[in-house]
């Protein structure tokens, strides 16, 4: 078994486990669907054929991301964090950019208070932000798997 495998199945198993205790105060989740709360709170701005997404995080918390289809840049404004992927394992201090492949799926600690911006081609110019997500991310990687051979 490779290690990005291995490291896939250590962060589906704390997804898992998260989802598993899942509180509503301590744990958020919807179940493995994308979820938007005030404890993380998100603006929606938009360029001609580009979504940007701000995620505000507080100290001492942490979000498991869905997974990215597309390549694109993220942005650490401010703040510092720790990004685990199945590849890797990255401290960041802002300010930062980063190029995101496709396929990953990060599991983010903010160290301290930390604005996070993630930059999504937007061909369609769409507003409706479910409609947005359904073409910028999957939910799982059979989701993805499925996203991927669609675009061969």
């Amino acid at each position: 078994m490779s290690n990005s495998l291995i490291e896939r199945s250590k962060i589906l198993e704390f997804e898992k486990l998260l989802i598993e205790n899942t509180d509503g105060k301590n744990i958020i989740s919807d179940k493995g669907n994308v979820v938007r709360c005030e404890e993380f709170p998100l603006k929606h701005s938009f360029a001609d054929q580009i979504y940007i997404r701000q995620m505000n995080m507080k100290k001492d918390t942490l979000v498991v991301g869905a997974i990215h289809n597309h390549l694109h840049v993220w942005f650490l404004l401010t703040g510092s964090l720790t990004i685990v992927t199945e590849t890797s394992s990255e401290d960041f201090i802002a300010p930062c950019y980063v190029i995101s492949k496709p396929g990953a799926k990060r599991v983010i600690y903010a160290h301290e208070d930390s604005i996070f911006v993630n930059i999504h081609k937007n061909p369609d110019n769409i507003k409706d932000i479910d409609q947005l997500e359904a073409t910028i991310v999957s939910k799982n990687y059979k989701e993805y798997e499925e996203y991927t051979n669609q675009k061969k």
